[in-house]
């Protein structure tokens, strides 16, 4: 039977390494995954008992508010970290079982598939000549799901009932917001290690039906492009689908998110493409804009950072960022970013010298003559008017930051490009 596969110590060992690898933060028990290894071997027998009899009861998840870049929140639920681990044994058991059959046009939550990839897969549909997109944004489509629709969808090609059983309790385990428990009748919380697999098998009804239909399209989790050849077609297939997503899916589309237009007009998966015929992978404006956002609450003149503390804080994220963002096909724009951030950093450094004597002292240790020095010392020019200065730029240029630690975007950015 599955639950006792699922049991199997081997498939268990590989469920804590990642809970534990993963982190994040405790449940409603307070335990965290520090203490779970300890936990599980002092209460394995009950909970295998109660597994394998059908009468394991999960506990409610944790209610969390993450806000999203463009407004509003997204509702993440933290199961407990001992729900985590079983989440994390039953996904990887049912991933063998479903991912084999999913589309080959779905690339999100799946083994061996990325964002990238989904990206360039998008860049070769208007390469080919699929110069309008269908853009459907699904409306809080994990707070939406249909558990009487998943659940009959699973009785397919699940047998073993205690399992079922226990996936369903996992739906209806209710939230705990402000103190109390409130019970769950749809939706599945983003949050578990078994939320991703379950929104694939739900969607996985819509590619199949896209593909039916013969359309060219990409699904990255809740993210779903359809490239067509002209914005007629578009419309026609925005109302059909549309349809189907809200008819026989029970979801609902944001109308307002949604549209018809130009791939270069649109941001899929926080990029963008150019309208050449050999179009070029860009970042969506609106990833910059949340760059330039991040990067200002880093080096913000009302942090008492330390330069090193600052040095750190952007190095963590500006390594993130490239990591994600090397695909795009624009170097200027790292080059550009990389400038902007050491005018940051530049601005931050002045007004930490504050007083005039201060700034005079600092430009001749650094190598300005004194004439210069006190000429700039004793400026009323601004923060981010002085940063851009060349005296500045002479002073706290490159070396500079490289002899402080922080790493180059440009850098790393070519660094990528060249291994990819």
């Amino acid at each position: 039977m599955l639950m006792e596969r699922i049991l199997k110590r081997e498939n268990l060992l590989t469920a804590i390494k990642r809970v534990e690898r993963n982190k994040g933060s405790a449940g409603v028990d307070g335990l965290g995954t520090q203490n779970l290894r300890a936990h599980i071997v002092e209460h394995w027998e009950d909970l295998r008992s109660a597994l394998l009899s059908g009468t394991y009861e999960p506990q409610p998840v944790l209610r969390v508010e993450i806000p999203k870049p463009d407004g509003g929140v997204r509702l993440l639920g933290i199961p407990t970290v001992v729900d985590r681990f079983i989440q994390q044994a039953i996904a990887q058991s049912l991933t063998g079982i479903y991912d084999p059959t999913f589309s080959e046009h779905s690339y999100g939550f799946r083994q061996g598939r990325s964002a990238h990839d989904a990206v360039r897969k998008a860049q070769n549909y208007i390469r080919e000549g699929y110069r309008w997109v269908v853009d459907i944004d699904l409306e809080k489509f994990f707070d939406r799901v249909n558990h009487d629709r998943l659940m009959s969808t699973l009785a397919e090609r699940i047998q073993d009932r205690r399992l079922l059983k226990l996936i369903r309790s996992f739906l209806n385990s209710g939230v705990l917001e402000n103190g109390l428990v409130r019970p769950v009748t749809k939706g599945a919380p983003q949050g578990g290690p078994l939320s991703p697999l379950l929104s694939n098998i739900v969607l996985d009804e819509l590619d199949k039906e896209l593909e039916k239909r013969g359309h060219c399209f990409v699904r990255y989790a809740d993210d779903c492009n359809i490239y067509v050849r002209s914005k007629r077609a578009g419309e026609r297939v925005m109302e059909s689908v549309t349809k189907f997503i809200e008819g026989t899916l029970k979801l609902k589309v944001n109308r307002q998110k949604s549209a018809v237009d130009r791939p270069w007009k649109r941001k899929f998966l926080g990029f963008s493409f150019t309208p050449n015929r050999n179009p070029k992978i860009r970042i969506a404006n609106k990833s910059k804009a949340r760059f330039k956002e991040r990067i200002r609450e880093i080096t913000s003149r009302k942090m008492p950072y330390s330069l090193e503390n600052r040095v750190q804080k952007l190095n963590k994220f500006l390594n993130g960022w490239v990591n994600y963002y090397q695909l795009a096909d624009t170097p200027s724009v790292f080059q550009e970013f990389e400038s902007w951030v050491r005018r940051r950093l530049r601005m931050c450094i002045w007004k930490d010298w504050k007083k005039p004597k201060t700034r005079i002292r600092n430009l001749i240790r650094l190598g300005v003559p004194p004439w210069k020095a006190y000429e700039w010392g004793n400026t009323r020019k601004g923060y981010w008017r002085i940063s851009k200065s060349p005296v500045m730029h002479r002073t706290l240029g490159n070396s500079f930051w490289s002899s402080q630690g922080l790493e180059s975007l440009m850098a790393r950015y070519e660094l990528l490009r060249h291994r990819s």
